[in-house]
């Protein structure tokens, strides 16, 4: 299965035609060596950091960090595995819930317990071997087109239950599970919800009330939603989308004329929590370097630089989230959760039995 790791804020950013920082080195340049100076850090495409926290990492340390983008995290971690032994790097970042347990079980990491552990929360140390380390979180949820439903007069739905009544029927538009991670999400949200047993007799519900599939984020967010910028110009029609929670803050920062208030908002008894790793890989050429580097990505500084780059939570208790995020943002109190080795069972045939129920 193709899984399409995107990270809401980086790409409604790049649709609004705005250019992120990335963190410097060649990520381009497969064939640069590594010294015992250079730390390279194996990421799918959205990793992203401030140049200047980077560099006071840098400094302190001693290493220069290498940053190799290497697509979404499924075909990352696909590389990672087929260069078992001997990777491209010293340490991936990526890997999420979704797709831990595939990781585990074919132990591309040596095992470390980062220094400064101690402050993330418990919730999210998911392997207590410590093959990997927490990084991020963020939670894919239904949006909503605040201007639709005030103009309708209609409450916006806020749970699962509420998506399938009628006074929502195909206005929801979602990504199709088998290519993109937010609609894999989106589907775990509702095994969470439902169970194994439940999920299908939920989604037949979704589909005869009008749900709309799509291939991928940007198509079903900035093509097909009528809440975003991008929806605006495409004209879409659809005032509910499968995005994320960090959406609403994104569409204020990059908004043109900024906006007071988020045009969006979230539907929080919607949403499935992911949470991202990283991890020292087996075979590293730097293993120090690796080990350094990992500490620095839980530490304070980067934590709290992390949301407004990638669009995503710290995982930290000491991490304090940007104003945008506390004025803008929701906070998830129940997001819905499915263990990552139950995800692993069973991933390829929930797709499956999704593909043939909504799509076909």
């Amino acid at each position: 299965m193709s899984t399409t790791k995107k990270i809401a804020g980086a790409a409604l950013a790049a649709a609004l035609g705005v250019t992120t920082l990335s963190a410097c080195g060649d990520a381009g340049d497969e064939s640069a060596g590594t010294t015992d100076k250079t730390v390279t850090l194996v990421s799918h495409d959205s990793f992203n950091v401030t140049d200047t926290v980077l560099k006071e990492f840098e400094q302190q340390s001693g290493y220069t960090v290498k940053v190799l983008k290497s697509g979404d995290a499924g075909a990352a971690l696909n590389q990672e595995i087929l260069t078992k032994g001997s990777p491209r790097g010293d340490v991936f970042f990526g890997v999420d819930n979704t797709l831990l347990s595939r990781a585990l079980d074919n132990g591309i990491f040596t095992a470390y317990e980062a220094k400064g552990l101690d402050t993330v929360k418990p919730e999210y140390v998911l392997d207590k071997e410590h093959r990997v380390t927490p990084i991020d979180s963020g939670d894919i949820c239904v949006n909503y087109d605040k201007a639709y439903f005030a103009d309708k007069k209609i409450a916006p739905p806020q749970t699962l239950d509420d998506l399938v009544k009628p006074e929502y029927k195909n206005l929801l538009v979602t990504e199709n599970a088998a290519t993109s991670s937010p609609g894999l999400g989106f589907l775990l949200a509702s095994v969470g919800k439902y169970g194994e047993e439940g999920w299908k007799d939920y989604w037949s519900k979704l589909k005869a009330n009008g749900v709309e599939v799509v291939d991928g984020w940007e198509q079903a967010y900035n093509e097909r939603f009528s809440g975003s910028a991008g929806g605006k110009k495409a004209k879409g029609d659809r005032p509910l989308v499968v995005s994320y929670a960090s959406s609403p803050p994104v569409e204020v920062l990059y908004g043109e004329p900024q906006p007071a208030e988020a045009p969006t908002g979230v539907a929080t008894g919607t949403c499935f929590r992911q949470v991202e790793f990283a991890g020292l890989l087996k075979g590293a050429k730097n293993e120090a370097g690796g080990k350094a580097l990992l500490d620095f990505l839980i530490s304070k500084k980067f934590q709290e630089d992390m949301p407004l780059q990638m669009f995503v939570n710290p995982v930290t208790k000491d991490a304090s989230l940007p104003e945008l995020f506390t004025k803008h943002g929701v906070v998830v109190e129940k997001p819905e959760n499915v263990a990552p080795e139950t995800i692993a069972k069973n991933r390829e045939q929930w797709v499956k039995a999704w593909t043939s129920l909504v799509v076909k």
